[in-house]
């Protein structure tokens, strides 16, 4: 499925920046939000559109996301109005309340992607996809890549956007000149939130770090590794990259990384390594920016949508 941007998109910015911000779904709304409890006394929120129909489709959002975000709600309109429910779920912290543990979310947390895929079988779906972007597109992977033979087989699909699939490469890739508004802008949101939870929990938190630190790497190595139980970046990325679960995969599973994406190295496009995978395919659109596969059209539906809708049905019995 050939994708191709509008014209006036003639620099991949352009197609990552216009949707994410001015992108509008008007004609949506999730029916319900649920709260579930962790093992460790924490929480997670859940936004969904139920229709009681027997399969649902599991949207996982990207760094500082939330089940808010245009290409989250743009996904969940597309599957609802083809039948399915939907489960938006936003990482600790990311949804309006501030998480209760010293922990936040990352890009392996795979253990709260597993709560919610078992919140998702206890309500007795016959069926079960998972879509993710970004960092959530990496958390699918590695989580199906962990799972290996073993997965539930009610979890019938994965589709993923934009997937920082070596995140140290990416990080390096992303703090690079041209795309310093994108990791300022990261940055400022995840200084935030630590100087949030610092206020909860002043004796659990030092911010004194937080000046200094000028890259994502720097962040991850002051906040994200060690509060995660990771001895600094380097191991939480070589931990955490879904390029090194891909061959565990065993069931169909779509990866779509833009040519044009800036956030993505050259390391997240293993053509070599999946080109004869038994379940994993990878498309590598020329286009699309990170996110974005904009569309025109009259059914306001972004490439993006289709593509997932495309092989989630392709797989029906």
């Amino acid at each position: 499925m050939h994708y191709k941007p509008p014209l006036f998109y003639f620099h991949p910015h352009l197609e990552t920046i216009v949707p994410a911000l001015f992108r509008k779904i008007r004609d949506f709304d999730y029916t319900l939000r649920e709260r579930i409890n962790t093992p460790d006394d924490d929480f997670l929120d859940i936004d969904m559109h139920q229709s009681d129909s027997k399969e649902v489709v599991i949207l996982s959002h990207g760094l500082e996301g939330n089940s808010t975000r245009p290409y989250i709600l743009g996904m969940a309109r597309a599957f609802s109005k083809k039948g399915y429910d939907v489960m938006a779920w936003n990482y600790r912290g990311c949804s309006e309340e501030m998480n209760k543990r010293l922990r936040f979310y990352h890009s392996g947390a795979t253990d709260d992607l597993g709560l919610i895929i078992d919140h998702a079988l206890n309500k007795g779906y016959a069926k079960i996809h998972l879509v993710g972007f970004s960092l959530g597109g990496n958390l699918t992977l590695k989580y199906l890549g962990e799972q290996g033979e073993q997965f539930h087989r009610k979890i019938a699909s994965a589709v993923v956007f934009s997937v920082p699939l070596d995140l140290h490469k990416s990080c390096l890739q992303i703090s690079k000149r041209n795309n310093f508004m994108y990791a300022q802008r990261f940055l400022k949101n995840l200084k935030n939130k630590v100087k949030i939870k610092a206020l909860l929990m002043p004796d659990s938190l030092n911010t004194d770090a937080l000046k200094n630190i000028k890259t994502l790497i720097d962040f991850d190595d002051h906040y994200t590794a060690p509060l995660h139980g990771f001895e600094n970046a380097i191991h939480y990325y070589q931990s955490c990259s879904s390029i090194y679960y891909l061959d565990n995969i065993q069931l169909p599973t779509l990866i779509v990384n833009a040519v044009n994406d800036p956030f993505l190295s050259e390391e997240c496009y293993p053509k070599e390594q999946l080109k004869s995978h038994a379940y994993v395919t990878l498309e590598t659109p020329d286009y699309g920016g990170h996110v974005g596969f904009t569309n025109i059209n009259k059914n306001g539906l972004y490439w993006s949508e289709q593509r997932a809708l495309d092989f989630v049905g392709s797989l029906k019995d």
